[in-house]
């Protein structure tokens, strides 16, 4: 209020500020050094008041919309509000790509151009299964736990810890030993799923300890069809690595798919929860598209992570763009295990 009278009073006529510190309301408004430093400078000698050489009528509208505006022109209410007021509404463009972005030195693409794609052949709806060649080349997962950043490797030692506490140094060797024995049965048997082999199925399904994870996963099998590889061992011929594929399928709308199948005691709705997952299915893609043994190439992946408790399974589709980003993640992941061994 006193801001207002201030201004109003200041743009009606030159000398007003003389008047205004005259005027009873000041005296009960402002601060009394305020006052006395004012009268002490305007009772010096007078040289010419700078406020009486500005041209009132020309800036009378900027002062009415200053003092009748609900808040200060300079105080916007969000920072957004504040750079359209500085620099006007964004350019529509697509963001720079950011400074420092390490590119692979050795980069060799996801899908080999020079690879021969086979005619398909009347026995192709048996699935392969190409054993792993025991061989000097390092495995996917080996390279990815000899990788991993330091953030990684303290939230790990830091979950092993609290679990030893709670389980003690051998029950934790048993509750690890358990987890992986759960993913064996559990692989073994999606594959006695998939190639039709019922009884086997039946069996393993009666297990209780992989009961929930099957069930778990009935919404996503109906989604998968023309199953064409399982547990089957790649190689990537130029990179020098290898591992062994979960699954090779086609899901929804017959897009032909890398899937990993994960077990977990958490929910992991979205894809970022899988950590290095999405690298490793990318590995496993590039060397399907660089091994002989395969007569197709793949562009998508698939992570499907499953639940003891029965609860659906979350099912993670990485489109051909994301597998190219992750593909590029686990390039430098290579180079950095090729450099330190």
């Amino acid at each position: 209020l006193v801001r207002m009278q201030f201004l109003q009073i200041l743009s009606r006529k030159p000398g007003s500020l003389e008047m205004l510190l005259q005027i009873p309301f000041c005296q009960k408004q402002f601060p009394y050094t305020c006052l006395s430093t004012s009268a002490c400078v305007y009772s010096k000698k007078k040289k010419g008041n700078s406020y009486e050489q500005v041209d009132q009528e020309k800036y009378k509208n900027l002062v009415h919309s200053v003092i009748s505006y609900k808040t200060s022109a300079q105080t916007p209410e969000t920072i957004l509000e504040e750079d359209n007021l500085l620099y006007g509404p964004p350019g529509k463009h697509r963001p720079p790509i950011k400074a420092g972005t390490k590119t692979p030195k050795n980069w060799v693409p996801l899908i080999n151009p020079n690879k021969r794609i086979l005619p398909v052949s009347s026995d192709s709806n048996i699935p392969m299964k190409i054993r792993l060649q025991k061989t000097k080349m390092p495995s996917v997962t080996r390279i990815l736990q000899q990788t991993l950043s330091p953030q990684q490797v303290f939230y790990l030692e830091r979950w092993k810890q609290k679990m030893i506490e709670e389980l003690g140094k051998e029950g934790f060797e048993e509750y690890t030993k358990n987890l992986f024995l759960q993913g064996e049965l559990f692989h073994a048997a999606l594959e006695a799923i998939f190639l039709s082999e019922e009884s086997a199925a039946k069996e393993q399904g009666e297990d209780d300890v992989i009961s929930g994870y099957l069930s778990s996963v009935e919404h996503v099998l109906e989604d998968i069809s023309e199953v064409k590889a399982l547990e089957s061992g790649v190689h990537h011929e130029t990179l020098q690595y290898l591992g062994l594929v979960d699954c090779v399928a086609k899901y929804r709308r017959g897009r032909l798919c890398v899937i990993d199948w994960k077990t977990s005691e958490k929910p992991k709705p979205f894809l970022q929860n899988t950590y290095d997952n999405p690298l490793q299915v990318a590995a496993y893609i590039g060397a399907i598209n660089h091994d002989a043994n395969y007569d197709f190439q793949v562009h998508c992946g698939l992570i499907v992570v499953a639940y003891k408790n029965g609860s659906p399974a979350h099912p993670h589709f990485m489109d051909p763009d994301q597998c190219s980003q992750y593909w590029n993640k686990w390039l430098l992941r290579l180079e950095e295990y090729m450099d330190k061994n």
